[in-house]
């Protein structure tokens, strides 16, 4: 009688962009800054400082970031940062996101805008409220406009923006994780974005 084992392989894909002084901000946001503080061959060991705003670089969006009295990002919790995901490529479209094209939904739902300027509307946002997902991405600067921000916030749904890579995960099946840091009163924070896929 013989036994058959299954292995499981899995693939890490970083979704995460790099943040440095080169690193594009929002209109109107602080400028990244990174500083050296102390040298490892003049003080024995190596530190920077840094100076960036809450939604530098690939970050999430707390409901305080819209939301009067919204919960700070140090009181989400950390469930609303991973679970299973999908993308869903929307590079083709000449117009926003709308319920159309979300066909297929996951815990948390990423877009895949290939740099175009294509946002979730409004009526994407209360759709995918509708079928009670985490969070959503996408690979822009921002998911969409204040109103969008404001439906989703308000329902606890975390929003991440500039992520990176993403079309390495169109049509697969992975987890998602972009956990922030504990940010005391934070509207959001930076995170290190990735996605789990399992290979057999």
């Amino acid at each position: 009688m013989s036994v058959l084992l299954k292995v499981v392989k899995e693939m890490i894909i970083d979704l995460t962009m790099e943040l440095s002084e080169k690193t594009p901000v929002y209109p109107g946001d602080p400028k990244i800054e990174i500083k050296e503080w102390t040298d490892v061959e003049k003080d024995g060991y190596q530190m920077n400082t840094l100076f960036l705003g809450e939604h530098s670089g690939t970050h999430v969006d707390a409901p305080a970031h819209f939301i009067p009295g919204g919960r700070t990002i140090d009181e989400m919790p950390l469930e609303k940062f991973i679970g299973k995901g999908i993308v869903i490529d929307v590079s083709q479209l000449d117009r926003n996101i709308e319920p159309s094209e979300m066909l297929r939904v996951a815990e948390i739902v990423l877009f895949y805008t290939g740099g175009k300027a294509i946002y979730l509307s409004e009526e994407g946002a209360r759709y995918l409220i509708d079928l009670r997902v985490k969070a959503v991405g996408i690979d822009n600067s921002t998911i969409g406009d204040f109103k969008t921000h404001k439906v989703l916030l308000s329902n606890e749904i975390s929003i991440f923006e500039n992520l990176t890579n993403l079309e390495n995960l169109i049509g697969k099946e992975f987890t998602f994780i972009g956990v922030p840091l504990k940010i005391k009163n934070g509207s959001g924070s930076p995170v290190r974005a990735f996605a789990i896929i399992k290979e057999k």
